[in-house]
Parts: structure tokens; C-alpha cells; sequence
């Protein structure tokens, strides 16, 4: 049996990954793909992924923006740059770790949970990957969850992005008002038309990252033998986690090199 090092290392593995990225797509635009039973697997998943996580989510961003904020405004002052802060810290909270956090968030909270779940399907033989035999089923057990898990991604990072300006407005400027005006120009300096663009981008990469990784890895379940769940679990986990450090430090290159 493989271990999950060597299902993150084959060829194969990462070619079953992009055919089944290319399939979801595909899938994914076809109005037939949603039927009743496609939706209510969607509805389920969004429940578990977003809204079932919500608070925890919610609370520990909010947690993550006071006490980065906090070291931020302090060590600034400090070096006499305390005009600095609030700009360094909506750049670095909302565009760089509300994403990530999100990513981890989700691929940890519900997405070992999908691949575990396609993983034993898999194993039972009620999913087969192949296109012969149970393209359908496969299209009716994969685009549900892809759309629900990349909806989940967008919706969270936005309500997560959200507070954290709200956070970083009361750290600043507390209930006054009088600081709205220079918050809304430092905002609008920081998100900018080609930041917002970029931030769109790596919201669909994240959310179409942690929808297929785990349903692909799911897929690499041998037949017949149990004990090889866990180990694709966790190489998706794996192979989660390369794929967004990827993408963040491709982004970060093309923003800041």
C-alpha cells in the first residue's frame, strides 16, 4: 500500500489532478450538472464548509487582526514610521493572511472531510474516476462540491476581509468618526483597481484549489483496501497546502518583484 509521500510524488497523481480540474470546469458550466440532487449536495456543503464554521472563523480573525494590529502600530512607532501603520496593516491582514487563513481554515475544517468521504466511496466502488464507467456519478458527487467549497472560500475571505477593516477602524480611530475620512483614502489607496483585480484572481485560484485538491486525492483511494484512505487524506492535505504556498509566493513576485 502507498504511503501519502508517495501518492504527493507520483506523476500520475498530479495528472489525475489536472484532468479532474479540467472535468470540473467543463462540468461546472454545463446548466445539467445542477439538478435537484446536485443542489442539495451543494446547500450540505456550503452548511458544513461556511456557515457551520462561521463563528469559530469570525472570532479568531477578529482575534489574528487585534493582536497583529497591535504589534504592527507598536513596533512602527517605535522606529518613528507610525504613519505607516494602518496601510502596512491592511496590506498585510486583508490581502495577504485573511486569504490564507481562510484556505487552512476550510481545507482543514471540511476538506480532509471531502476527501475522506470520496476516498471510502472510492474504496467501495460506488465512484469510479474513469470515463467509461460513472462519469456521471462522478459529475454528480464532484461539481456540487467544487462550486459549494469555492463559494464557501469566496464568501468567507470577504466576510473575513470585512471585519478585519472593521477591526482595524476601531483599533485606530475607536467609535469616532473623525478618522472615517482618512481611513477611506488609505483604503482606497491600498485596494486599488489592479490590487482588487489580483485579489479576485487569488480568490478563485484558493477557492478552486482547496474544492479539487481533496476531491482529486479522494480519487486516489485503492480499491478494495480500506487502510489507504488516510494516506491520500493527508497527501491532498499535503498537496493542499504546496499548491496555496505556490500561488501566495507567485502572487507576492508579481506584486512586489
Amino acid at each position: 500500500m502507498a504511503t501519502a509521500a508517495e501518492f504527493l510524488l507520483r506523476p500520475r497523481s498530479w495528472q489525475r489532478l489536472f484532468r479532474v480540474a479540467g472535468y470540473a470546469t467543463v462540468a461546472a458550466l454545463a446548466p445539467s450538472s445542477y439538478g435537484p440532487a446536485a443542489r442539495e449536495i451543494a446547500v450540505r456543503q456550503v452548511y458544513l464548509t461556511a456557515w457551520k464554521v462561521l463563528p469559530g472563523y469570525l472570532a479568531f480573525t477578529a482575534l489574528l487582526s487585534v493582536v497583529l494590529i497591535q504589534i504592527a502600530d507598536g513596533a512602527l512607532r517605535a522606529y518613528g514610521l507610525a504613519q505607516f501603520s494602518l496601510e502596512l496593516v491592511l496590506r498585510v491582514l486583508v490581502l495577504e493572511l485573511v486569504p490564507l487563513l481562510t484556505v487552512f481554515f476550510v481545507a482543514f475544517r471540511s476538506g480532509s472531510a471531502v476527501a475522506a468521504e470520496i476516498a471510502v466511496m472510492r474504496v467501495t466502488g460506488e465512484l469510479d474516476d474513469s470515463a467509461e464507467s460513472g462519469s456521471d456519478e462522478l459529475r454528480g458527487e464532484l461539481v456540487p462540491r467544487v462550486a459549494a467549497t469555492a463559494l464557501s472560500v469566496f464568501a468567507l475571505t470577504t466576510l473575513g476581509g470585512m471585519l478585519a477593516l472593521v477591526v482595524a477602524y476601531l483599533s485606530y480611530f475607536h467609535t469616532s468618526l473623525a478618522g472615517f475620512f482618512v481611513f477611506t483614502r488609505v483604503v482606497g489607496t491600498v485596494f486599488d483597481d489592479l490590487v482588487l483585480a489580483g485579489l479576485a484572481l487569488k480568490f478563485v485560484l484558493f477557492g478552486a484549489a482547496v474544492a479539487l485538491i481533496p476531491i482529486a486525492s479522494g480519487l486516489e483511494a485503492e480499491r478494495g483496501r480500506m487502510k489507504s484512505v488516510p494516506a491520500v487524506v493527508l497527501a491532498g492535505l499535503m498537496k493542499l497546502v504546496l499548491v496555496v504556498s505556490l500561488i501566495q509566493v507567485l502572487v507576492l513576485m508579481v506584486k512586489y518583484v
